[in-house]
Formats: structure tokens, C-alpha cells, sequence
């Protein structure tokens, strides 16, 4: 909740009782026959009366004006208060899944200009992609031939930036069980009280394991209202791999159809990247799909300042009758 302090005039048209104050400052400077004040904008001209000031006269004159100009403003009902702003957000729910087989050790990518593999990117971009959410519960899932959370649910991106940085090439086993991963991150969503719930999985071969059949966990995510956005990575054919004795270059492929499949079943979208910059595209893109909905309330509670300027305005008018029946009396 923000707040911060507000005014307003509740009344404001009583400000068109100041014109009156003219012809009342005319006339009680004026008065009716001897002495004349004359005012300019900057100073009262003095003008010599028995040796005595006359401008002392205008003592009575001034705390009217004042008083009177107090009270216009106070019928105006100035009033102030604060201000508040109640922000609430429906966050989403995301499952990251990301492939760590062997073939995302190929090196058809590049970080800056320098090469780097497929998997180095993915982390960065993921990366990056996390660091744009707001009030998220994002999940990580990693596959090879096994498929596990790597950390749970959360909106600690640190703690989720930490577990993401620590994914090695491999540590789920060599071959992709795109089943069983979409499976692990179908289980992971389903139990969350939100209302929307998406899995980006992120892969560059085919399903070659695992006992699950990648499109029977797609009807499985669609049951469950979960979008999946597909994402396939790297270049089909022959792939550069980094090997002791230098570069080895080796045949890798990409099952298209069943990324596709997958998406289409969903309500989500496939889509495919060759290189470092198409995969920073796609992940923009799927931020500004998925945005978060975010409600803002305002409301402002104000007090009554009128009292604190009737006061000084009856001062000076009971100092004013008081000047007039006292000290002022005395002057020629």
C-alpha cells in the first residue's frame, strides 16, 4: 500500500467573495471626508497629521481585510488528508522445464562473440527472463533421461537464480524423457491455488525415454487448464560438439511435430530458435503473453481544516474592536 498526503477545497466557489473585499477596503480607506490613504502594491504612503503618523489608522482597516479574507477561505472548507493506494496482483504460475541431455552441450550458439553452448544460453536467457517477472511463483524442472524439480515453486528469485545457475549438462541422466518432464511440471502446478498456470519446456531433441508418452501428459496439462509454450532449440543436422582433441561434429535432430503437438493441445504456442538472439525473442515474448494482472485501488480520507483558520480571523477582529476602543481612540 502507498500513501502519500493530498488537499483539496471542498467549497471552492466562496472564493468569489473575495472581490467583495474591494469595495469594503475602498471605502474604509477612504471614509468620508478627512483623511485619505493611499496604498501602492508595495508600502502605505504616510501622510503627516499633527505631527502624528496617520497611517497608524489603517491598523483597524488591515486586521479586517485579513480577518475577512480568513474567512472567505475557511467558507471554502479547505481540507486535507492522505492519500492511499492499494496495489493486489494475480501472479502466475510458471514451471520452467529446461533440457540438460548430452546434445545441449553442442556449441552452435554464442554468448557476445564468443562460442558457447546451448545449455550456457538457455541459463542466461532464463536468467534474464526471471529477473522481468513480478509476484510469480516460478518452479524449475530439469530432464535428461530422468526428469526432477530443481527448486520448488517460489518467488525468491535469488534462491531460484542460485538453483538455476548450479544446472549441469547431464545431471538428469544423457537422453530426453520429454514425457516424463512434462509430467514432473504437470504435478508441480496442479496443486497451486492460482488461476493461471503455464510450462515453458525448452528442449533440443526428440523423446527417446521414459515411460511417459509426451502427448498423453499434454492432455494431462490441458485437463488441468495448463498452457505450455514448446520451445525448440538449436540447428538440425551436423552440430559442433567440444571434445579433448578440438571440435567433433555429430548429427543431431529435433522432433518438431510432437513440440508442436504438445503446444497446440495446450492453448499454447511452439516456437524455435537457432540462435542466441531468437531464443532472447521468444522468451520476451512469452513475458509479454503471460503478464501479470495487477489491480490498483485508490481512496483518500480528509479532515476539516476550516477551524484552524476561524481562529486567527476572530483574533483579529476582537484585536481590531479592542485597538478601536483602546489606544486607537487617542490618535487625532
Amino acid at each position: 500500500m502507498n500513501a502519500w498526503n493530498a488537499w483539496r477545497f471542498a467549497d471552492p466557489a466562496f472564493f468569489g467573495l473575495v472581490i467583495l473585499l474591494a469595495p469594503v477596503v475602498y471605502a474604509a480607506l477612504v471614509g468620508r471626508g478627512q483623511d485619505r490613504l493611499r496604498f501602492s502594491s508595495l508600502a502605505l504612503v504616510r501622510e503627516a497629521r499633527g505631527g502624528r503618523p496617520s497611517a497608524l489608522r489603517s491598523i483597524p482597516v488591515v486586521l479586517r481585510v485579513l480577518a475577512m479574507f480568513l474567512l472567505v477561505v475557511a467558507a471554502a472548507r479547505p481540507q486535507g488528508g492522505s492519500m492511499q493506494q492499494d496495489v493486489t496482483s494475480e501472479g502466475v504460475d510458471i514451471a520452467l522445464v529446461i533440457d540438460t541431455s548430452e546434445s545441449m552441450r553442442a556449441m552452435d550458439f554464442n554468448l557476445g562473440k564468443a562460442p558457447a553452448t546451448r545449455l550456457q544460453v538457455v541459463k542466461k536467457v532464463v536468467e534474464d527472463f526471471i529477473d522481468r517477472r513480478v509476484n510469480d511463483r516460478i518452479g524449475l524442472v530439469v530432464f535428461g533421461e530422468e526428469a526432477f524439480i530443481q527448486c520448488p515453486h517460489t518467488t525468491d528469485y535469488s534462491v531460484l537464480k542460485q538453483t538455476l545457475g548450479s544446472v549441469r549438462r547431464g545431471m538428469a541422466g544423457g537422453n530426453t524423457a520429454i514425457g516424463n518432464a512434462l509430467g514432473v511440471a504437470v504435478r508441480s502446478l496442479k496443486e497451486l491455488p492460482g488461476k493461471s498456470h503455464i510450462v515453458v519446456l525448452l528442449t533440443d531433441g526428440e523423446n527417446t525415454t521414459g515411460i511417459l508418452d509426451p502427448m498423453k501428459a499434454a492432455r494431462a496439462a490441458a485437463t488441468y487448464g495448463i498452457k505450455v509454450y514448446t520451445i525448440g532449440v538449436g540447428s538440425t543436422g551436423q552440430a559442433g560438439f567440444q571434445t579433448p582433441v578440438g571440435i567433433e561434429y555429430q548429427e543431431v535432430s529435433l522432433d518438431e511435430g510432437t513440440l508442436k503437438g504438445i503446444a497446440e493441445a495446450t492453448g499454447g504456442r511452439y516456437f524455435r530458435a537457432v540462435d542466441t538472439e531468437g531464443l532472447e525473442r521468444i522468451y520476451a515474448l512469452i513475458d509479454d503473453l503471460e503478464k501479470t494482472k495487477v489491480e490498483v485501488r485508490e481512496y483518500t480520507e480528509y479532515e476539516e481544516l476550516f477551524p484552524f483558520l476561524l481562529l486567527p480571523a476572530l483574533f483579529l477582529l476582537v484585536l481590531d474592536v479592542l485597538l478601536r476602543a483602546t489606544w486607537l481612540r487617542t490618535l487625532p
